[in-house]
């Protein structure tokens, strides 16, 4: 009965790890499904099962952040933009909240990777190999690197030139 429990949650985890757009809905449809679906096995979770599921969410969605503010990911169809970016990290901030988990150190990486990104993005467009890919106005943009604790100041130099309607 132990090790069916087991390979449930496992299946369950992987669901939620490898979700779509929006993990934490992935979440908590594995949450009903396992405590009060009434085709599902009715369990009651404890708290490392929790947190272990709640992980694998949280774990999908800073990917989710990350995936628009890489690069070699602008070309490609999965793409979405600087702009998706913002939303998706204002929908993680809100979800660690929601459940209690501090995110801060996440802070930290995403900040490093827009930084990154925007050097990239910069250095391609001043050397004519692309047109900027950012889809947001500089305000956007400021207000996303304000959200992570950087001064617009101390975003790299020309930045502002790659926006939308940028003042």
């Amino acid at each position: 009965m132990e090790e069916e429990r087991t390979l449930l949650l496992e299946e369950e985890f992987l669901i939620v790890r490898h979700s779509g757009e929006i993990p934490e809905i992935a979440l908590y449809s594995t949450l009903y499904y396992l405590s009060e679906d009434p085709e599902g096995p009715h369990i009651l979770l404890n708290n490392e099962e929790l947190a272990a599921l709640q992980d694998g969410a949280l774990k999908r969605s800073r990917e989710i952040v990350l995936r628009d503010l890489d690069p070699a990911n602008r070309d490609l169809g999965l793409y979405r933009g600087v702009r998706r970016s913002l939303y998706n990290w204002r929908r993680h901030q809100a979800f660690c909240e929601r459940i209690g988990r501090d995110c801060d150190g996440f802070k930290a990486i995403v900040r490093a990777a827009l930084y990154a990104f925007l050097s990239r993005e910069i250095e391609d467009v001043a050397s004519g190999n692309r047109c900027s890919s950012i889809n947001c106005t500089a305000a956007e943009l400021a207000d996303f690197a304000a959200e992570l604790d950087c001064s617009p100041d101390d975003l790299p130099a020309g930045w502002r030139m790659l926006c939308l309607c940028a003042p």
